[in-house]
């Protein structure tokens, strides 16, 4: 009888053993399955297609084969990615955005070149607002040390009214030509651990910027950055920052592109690195500005920390002309309209019609060509973004300065930022906008 019992009790036991494990390894599976498909893992794992795109862009691009077709059909050679954001407002005008997408893939590297000081500038005005004291503005004199290899300093700039570097004109230089050195001072006052974090932060995890850009430095070299002080009006420090050193952790990247590249007068007939050169995807880009000119459209932990003075400072110097700038001063026949605004007006030398105001960023470099753009049509009354990204360097050699800018890049710009204009001088509005944020007084 007791005997029996036992069995029983053992064969119950082991029933309920099997039971147990099987529910487990369920378990296993489900949350294994659930932390695959999270967003955050998906973006920082995903190996496979992810790419994205919808009818609308696609249609458009068709009807015009002259202008696409022989690049839309290479699209492994171009690497062509478009973002397009429709804009409507309700009846307080407040914006509602539809994005579109041709192709668009964040794990297929392009390199960013210059659009890394759209973020870099913005971040500078957030690490003075953080800072927050008193006496220390972006006007605030700032001069720059060198304490380590590779580095140089900034005691006056000539460009300024008084001669006093600043970095309200360091952001300027940036967004009416481009200027490299005003972002290598602005990446030296941040330091590269705070651009980064600051970005991760804010839900671009994929950003990487860290280097120094038209200067070749070693990764040591690029972790080091320059001790800075800052001056009041009285002459008086308000603030310091030293010689620093950033333990940043790069996640890794394996990202060999071409068939070689030029290391001097040397020809290196291999595949050049990108894996330790800048990164920033197109629709991090696209975000970063949609969150400086439409704020309250993306998510508050997305936002830089910006005054309203600082916005309208950003808007002004995000569309001005160098013909516009008093200081610094620019020659009109090297510097015209258009020379960094891609999208609408390709590298066209024409003045551009006042109607009609680009605030954006580019980059062109090792021939990727890039425009991060929200157009608005005081006249016409319409308004849209536009961010794309094209590669034009057929031969795929790097540093031979043998790139197709002017027969592929520029007129791709031009020609697709003219559909899209075109395009949205058709399309019906409930509301008509109200664009009076955007109307600068660019007389200085």
């Amino acid at each position: 009888m007791f005997f029996g019992v036992l069995c029983m009790t053992r064969l119950i036991f082991e029933q309920m053993i099997k039971l147990m494990t099987r529910i487990i390894f369920v378990i296993f599976i489900s949350s294994s399955v659930i932390m695959a498909c999270h967003p955050a893992n998906m973006l920082a794992k995903t190996t496979g297609d992810i790419t994205q795109r919808d009818s609308i862009l696609e249609e458009l691009l068709k009807k015009y084969p002259a202008y696409f077709d022989s690049i839309l059909t290479k699209q492994e050679t171009y690497g062509v990615q478009i973002i397009y954001t429709q804009i409507d407002r309700d009846k307080n005008n407040n914006p509602e955005l539809t994005d579109h997408y041709y192709n668009v893939n964040p794990k297929k590297y392009f390199y960013p070149a210059s659009t890394v000081k759209l973020p870099v500038a913005l971040l500078s005005l957030q690490k003075l607002n953080e800072l927050n004291i008193q006496g220390l503005d972006k006007y605030s004199t700032m001069i720059t040390s060198a304490e380590y290899g590779g580095q140089t300093e900034v005691y006056n700039d000539p460009t300024t009214p008084d001669g006093r570097p600043n970095i309200a004109h360091y952001i300027k230089k940036i967004f009416l030509v481009s200027d490299n050195d005003a972002f290598n001072r602005l990446y030296e006052f941040l330091g590269q651990e705070y651009i980064n974090h600051s970005l991760s932060r804010k839900g671009y995890d994929d950003a990487q910027i860290i280097h120094r850009l038209n200067i070749s430095l070693p990764e040591d070299q690029n972790r080091h950055t320059n001790p800075v002080k800052f001056y009041d009006s009285a002459a008086h420090i308000v603030y310091e920052k030293p010689l620093q050193k950033s333990n940043l952790r790069y996640i890794p990247r394996d990202q060999k592109r071409g068939n070689g590249y030029y290391s001097g007068d040397k020809f290196i007939n291999e595949p050049f690195d990108f894996s330790k050169k800048n990164q920033l995807s197109l629709p991090d880009l696209h975000r970063i500005l949609r969150s400086v000119i439409f704020p309250s459209s993306v998510r508050k932990s997305q936002r830089f920390n910006l005054a309203q003075s600082d916005y309208r400072f950003l808007y002004k110097y995000m569309s001005i002309h160098p013909r516009e700038s008093l200081y610094p001063s620019y020659d009109t026949s090297e510097y015209g309209d258009a020379y960094v605004k891609f999208i609408l007006y390709g590298s066209g030398k024409a003045t551009m019609d006042d109607g009609i105001r680009i605030f954006n960023k580019v980059g062109d470099a090792y021939g990727f060509l890039t425009d991060v753009a929200y157009v608005v049509d005081f006249k016409n009354n319409i308004e849209f973004m536009l961010s794309a990204t094209i590669y034009c360097n057929s031969d795929d050699i790097y540093n031979d300065d043998k790139y197709d800018y002017d027969s592929i890049g520029f007129p791709f710009m031009k020609n697709l930022g003219k559909i899209i204009y075109d395009y949205e001088l058709t399309r019906a509005r409930k509301n008509p906008p109200d664009l009076s944020a955007f109307k600068m007084e660019y007389k200085e």
